[in-house]
Order: C-alpha cells, then sequence, then structure tokens
C-alpha cells in the first residue's frame, strides 16, 4: 500500500509541474482548431464594402448585433446611432484581434479575458436580441443527458478554456514566454 501511495503522490507532482505547461498549450490550440475560423468568419460577414469596411459595416452586422432595434429601424442601420455604429466596429474588431493576439499568445491574459467578456455579450445577444432564450433545444440546460446545446453547453466549453488561459497565461509556445524571455527584458543585475 506504501508503493502505491507514493507512486500515487509521485505522479502527482510530476502533473502539478506539467499542468502550466500542458493546459495553456493545449487551450490555446484547441482555441485555435474550434473557434479561430469560426470567429473571423462572423467578423468577415460585419465588414462593409472597400478597404475602409471595418468602419463602414455592412447592415448584416447591424441585424447580427442589434437585431430589435434594425427591425425597429425598417432595417435601415443608418437610421441607428453613433452609439450603435461604435459597438458593431469595436465588435467586429474585437473579432479579429483577440483571436490573433490568443492565436500567437501576446497579451495571453488580457486577450482572453476580453473573448470571456465577447462570448457574454455574444451569449446576451443570442438570448435576448435573437430569442434564444425561448429555444430550448438552442439554450439547453446543465445537468441534464443532453450534451450539444449551443448556448448552456458549448459556451460553458469555450469559457473554461478561455479561463484556463487567464489564469495560467499562453504557455511555453507563446508571444508571451518569448517576449518575457527575451535579453532586453531581464534585469540589469541579478537579484539576491
Amino acid at each position: 500500500m506504501t508503493a502505491l501511495l507514493s507512486f500515487c503522490s509521485r505522479t502527482a507532482g510530476w502533473l502539478d509541474r506539467m499542468a502550466p505547461i500542458v493546459l495553456p498549450t493545449l487551450a490555446r490550440f484547441v482555441f485555435a482548431a474550434v473557434l479561430l475560423v469560426d470567429f473571423w468568419g462572423s467578423a468577415l460577414t460585419k465588414l462593409g464594402d472597400g478597404p475602409l469596411g471595418l468602419f463602414r459595416p455592412s447592415s448584416g452586422a447591424y441585424v447580427q448585433i442589434f437585431p430589435k432595434a434594425m427591425e425597429a429601424a425598417g432595417y435601415d442601420a443608418s437610421a441607428l446611432g453613433l452609439w450603435h455604429w461604435a459597438v458593431v466596429v469595436l465588435g467586429t474588431g474585437a473579432e479579429f484581434v483577440l483571436p490573433a493576439l490568443l492565436l500567437v499568445g501576446l497579451c495571453t491574459r488580457l486577450a482572453a479575458l476580453g473573448m470571456i467578456g465577447f462570448v457574454a455579450v455574444q451569449t446576451l445577444t443570442d438570448l435576448y436580441g435573437h430569442g434564444a432564450i425561448h429555444q430550448a433545444a438552442t439554450l439547453g440546460a446543465w445537468f441534464d443527458r443532453a450534451s450539444g446545446a449551443l448556448i448552456l453547453d458549448q459556451r460553458a466549453f469555450w469559457v473554461l478554456g478561455l479561463s484556463v488561459l487567464v489564469l495560467l497565461g499562453g504557455g511555453p509556445l507563446s508571444a508571451d514566454r518569448l517576449i518575457r524571455n527575451a535579453p532586453w527584458a531581464r534585469p540589469a543585475f541579478p537579484r539576491r
């Protein structure tokens, strides 16, 4: 019995040392494999025509982000105010920038926290703006046998993976680590 407890203790110690290496790297990989193209694809649908398309969002961008306001405005985006435009532009920019930062592991903790906020706003828009709160199959429920609901089930896993990055950073294969270990980032004199 002592040998088994000793083995379990050594294994747990090794896993404790591996967690900050493996978990952030795996979380960034899974984010890139599962969500990166989805967020970028969604952002592309919001761009207007021409090189300044980010600053002249498509009407579809307003419909996606402000569905009830667009309906009330007769689907005329020009009838909406500066606040609506700013939210659409900033949201679209965030859909490009935050996933890119996570992909390379730059400002990982802040980018992951931003993505959690983005997912929260996206979820509220889907629930109340697009009516998913009334669609049981889309909303889902926790502690049931079905695990594929778009809102409660999937987004909980998104936030879990992003939380790993908030708490542990980008891991050893990240721009954050390269910058932190760069010669110019080290103190001139060793600490005692």
